[in-house]
């Protein structure tokens, strides 16, 4: 299926690894070109050498705090006149749990306050177009998983929230907003690498909750992330889209 996205311009925050770095690989596989950006130069500019080999389109970066409202809306700005628009928004930046409260103002600055900023820079440009707006967020919004998850949770469920409301408000200047859910992802080098290696029973007990037996990959959540924003979901419009492999239990109709 052709997703339409050849030339459409993206940008997408936290974005030199993990989930971002693969949904970032992933547009850029389509056709599309994208700004990517996170705290460290040195991963701007790898991130950006290794996906400009081949890509068709432009693919730019910066380093941006998102704690930093300023920044993000700069990054913004500078993203779209260096691609030229803005088609797609994907909001992917996420605090590390807070377990003290002096850290949850942060946590709020990095996952909510970066995501409402940064759309309200985009905006306009997004609504040239009729654009799409994609958040991660976690099924940890969904039910409760281990314990003491904080401020990642909640502060999730809020970006959820905020970004299904807005179906309503940008939609009706042609801006679709989804959200992507996913439950436990491995990713090389990441925190279900890191329970893997230093605890191996939790990670077996939850592989063993996934109805195939198996955590799931960035490529899944790049691949729910192209369809949202593509053409082929150009009717899709207010919807929490699940990616766990049937890890949540729950039953939705």
């Amino acid at each position: 299926m052709d997703l339409g996205l050849s030339g459409k311009k993206a940008l997408i925050t936290g974005s030199t690894k993990g989930l971002g770095r693969a949904i970032a690989e992933t547009l850029v596989a389509e056709g599309a070109s994208v700004a990517i950006c996170s705290r460290t130069q040195d991963d701007v500019d790898a991130a950006v050498a290794a996906m400009s080999d081949g890509a068709s389109g432009t693919v730019v970066g910066s380093v941006c705090d998102a704690a930093d409202a300023d920044a993000v809306r700069a990054w913004v700005a500078e993203s779209s006149e260096a691609l030229g628009g803005i088609d797609i928004y994907v909001h992917n930046t996420s605090g590390k749990p807070a377990r003290s409260f002096d850290k949850w103002q942060n946590n709020m600055d990095i996952d909510l306050m970066s995501l409402i900023h940064g759309v309200d820079a985009a905006g306009e440009a997004l609504a040239d177009g009729g654009g799409a707006l994609i958040s991660i967020s976690t099924t940890a919004v969904n039910e409760h998983f281990a314990s003491g998850s904080g401020s990642y949770s909640a502060f999730k469920a809020a970006v959820t929230n905020w970004t299904l409301g807005q179906a309503q408000v940008l939609g009706a200047k042609g801006i679709r907003c989804n959200v992507v859910s996913p439950g436990p992802i491995f990713v090389e080098g990441g925190d279900w690498n890191m329970i893997k290696d230093n605890m191996e029973d939790f990670y077996k007990a939850t592989q063993k909750t996934h109805p195939q037996g198996e955590l799931g990959e960035p490529q899944d959540v790049a691949n729910a992330v192209a369809f949202l924003a593509s053409n082929a979901a150009k009717h899709v419009n207010g919807v929490n889209m699940t990616v766990d492999g049937g890890f949540l239990k729950r039953v939705d109709f």
